[in-house]
């Protein structure tokens, strides 16, 4: 398979993980199309070299037509899509009882609602061709969860469901579907810039913001590097049978790894009640 051919389109575009995926592509010779609601932070990025080969696209993911209309320039610049990385979003830190409803819907339409959006959008042009991968990057807080991040790990969970349940309806059309949840980059992924934190903040839930103020006090020293994700997507994406959950970083792979044994022991540990309401 000819990589340089593949046209890839990208969400949350302008900045951290997404923005080093971009420019590793564009330098392996694939074709790719950003999208960001901060055009001009987005363009300045990139080198006028690739002009040819990138496609910058104004979008807002909580606007349906203006995904179809990005998806409709991607056609008109290249022809097809043959990848869709729904990279975009945030964290939401806080109690659950400490946010509010619009901070809720928020992180969802973002995490999760803007990811059908874009989905949605895409298919068309990915069944007309019988063929496509789509990746959503997850998160391994939405496999194995950590303290203080409720909203957002219910947000990610539903991202890799949905993708372990489209894997299967999309897989007889040719299309393939990957969950991607990633440990911990050195991106600004730390940072105010990508994190928003509950603005009610209850005395009962105090311990909450050690947590908080340990993950703060991580940017800058995370063990994964954003420089190597690109190659890593390649792979998925050349692969003739791509798993529908990867699990990005030896941190996430390990988080997983403990998650699947104390699941699996629970499951054991409770089997007999388990079967109790059979006939």
């Amino acid at each position: 398979m000819n990589t340089s051919n593949k046209v890839w389109y990208i969400t949350g575009a302008s900045k951290g993980m997404g923005l080093s995926l971009v420019k590793n592509l564009l330098a392996q010779g694939h074709r790719v199309v950003a999208t960001s609601r901060k055009l001009a932070a987005l363009k300045v990025e990139i080198d006028p070299i690739f002009q040819d080969v990138f496609l910058p696209v104004e979008v807002n993911l909580n606007d349906e037509y203006s995904i179809a209309r990005s998806f409709e320039k991607a056609i008109e610049k290249f022809g097809k899509i043959d990848v869709v990385v729904n990279n975009a979003g945030f964290g939401t830190g806080g109690a659950l009882e400490e946010l509010s409803t619009e901070e809720i819907a928020s992180s969802f339409d973002v995490n999760l609602f803007a990811v059908i959006r874009v989905i949605q959008k895409a298919l068309p042009y990915l069944r007309a061709q019988q063929s496509g991968h789509i990746i959503n990057i997850s998160s391994i807080a939405g496999f194995a969860p950590g303290t203080g991040w409720s909203v957002y790990a219910a947000a990610k969970f539903a991202v890799s469901g949905l993708s372990e349940a489209l894997a299967n309806d999309l897989k007889p059309l040719g299309i393939h579907v990957t969950s991607v949840s990633p440990g911990w980059f050195r991106t600004n992924f730390a940072t105010a810039e990508s994190i928003v934190y509950s603005e009610k903040q209850m005395n009962e839930y105090n311990y909450l913001r050690e947590y908080h103020g340990k993950f703060n006090a991580m940017h800058g020293t995370q063990l994964g590097n954003p420089e190597r994700v690109a190659d890593v997507l390649v792979k998925l994406v050349e692969s003739k049978t791509p798993p529908v959950n990867f699990f990005m970083g030896s941190d996430a792979y390990q988080r997983a790894i403990d998650k699947i044994k104390t699941l699996s022991e629970q499951i054991t540990t409770w089997k007999s009640l388990s079967g109790s309401t059979d006939f």
